[in-house]
């Protein structure tokens, strides 16, 4: 097994906080710096699983940065540098509380949500009649927000989400135009590579000047799921799983071992042979995503490169 980095302790010069999510560290610096750390660590259900995925945390910041470099042009993002394979650096911003989620198919949670007889989605319709993977008419908005209590994603309408206050509705509109441009960019740039852009999400932020800017991470496989383009139609056809690109396939095999983050329940055992088998996936969805060959850094002393780069990043500013 390679090293990998699940937890970080670094004093940088200026830090003023850090910030801990499922996968990444947010180190905070004087001068409105942010120092953004890509771990390896692996969370489906709103629950980081015990072991690392070798890459895991490089793979991610490589396409969120490719990506975010593929839409500058449409939509400002938060990004300045990444001086390290699993770093980024950006500007701070107070990041807005919803997920903007959006679906071109009826995929993972909408799907869930659908054959327990739901069809209101985030107070949008889902048409009648359709099964699993469809393709929706138009792409559906279905924004999330974070629960005040615990780490869970909760669906919220638009409509709830400008009468209690989350966001304004100058803002809110702001951030599904933003979404939508993203996602026609994002489906573009996958109808290239071969695959179909299923469903994703983006997070915003607003900088201190006021300006809405992307933040975090986009178009990765812990944010978007994908499907093979080639045979979409005839296994829908046929009512054949479509084949993904996504963390989907560590959910799957979490529900067929009896988990999916409900309380008293346990994760599965991860033996290192699973782990290892999960690192490769996410390097074929690397390669696939991105169309380039994925090159592994030097993991021997992952913790002190990371350290080193960012020293001498902010050493040279």
């Amino acid at each position: 097994m390679s090293n990998t980095i699940t937890d970080t302790n670094f004093e940088f010069p200026g830090q003023q906080s850090v910030y801990k999510g499922k996968v990444r560290e947010v180190y905070r610096l004087e001068n409105d710096l942010l120092v953004m750390i890509a771990t390896d660590r692996l969370s489906a259900f709103d629950v980081v699983m015990p072991k690392g995925i070798p890459y895991k945390g490089q793979i991610l910041n490589q396409i969120a940065t490719k990506m975010m470099k593929d839409t500058e042009d449409l939509v400002p993002n938060w990004l300045l540098a990444t001086p390290d394979p699993n770093v980024a650096v950006g500007v701070a911003c107070e990041p807005f509380k919803v997920e903007m989620v959006i679906r071109g198919y009826m995929s993972g949670h909408a799907a869930r949500e659908y054959k327990a007889g739901k069809r209101l989605l985030c107070g949008v319709p889902m048409p009648e009649g359709m099964i699993e993977n469809d393709k929706f008419p138009a792409p559906i908005i279905t924004p999330a927000t974070k629960a005040e209590k615990g780490d869970h994603d909760e669906d919220i309408s638009r409509e709830e989400i400008l009468s209690r206050g989350i966001v304004s509705e100058e803002d809110y509109v702001q951030l599904e135009d933003y979404t939508r441009k993203l996602f026609q960019r994002g489906t573009e740039i996958a109808a290239e590579r071969g695959l179909i852009l299923v469903d994703t999400k983006y997070e915003f932020g607003k900088t201190k000047d006021g300006k809405v800017v992307l933040i975090d991470e986009i178009h990765t496989p812990d944010s978007s799921r994908y499907f093979y383009a080639e045979g979409y139609s005839e296994r829908q056809e046929k009512g054949e799983p479509q084949k993904q690109l996504s963390k989907e396939f560590v959910r799957q095999w979490l529900i067929s071992n009896g988990f999916q983050g409900l309380e008293g329940q346990e994760v599965p055992f991860m033996s290192d042979e699973y782990i290892e088998t999960v690192s490769e996936r996410y390097i074929e969805l690397y390669e696939n995503i991105t169309g380039e060959t994925f090159l592994k850094a030097d993991v021997s002393e992952i913790q002190q490169r990371i350290e080193r780069n960012v020293l001498n990043y902010l050493a040279a500013l």
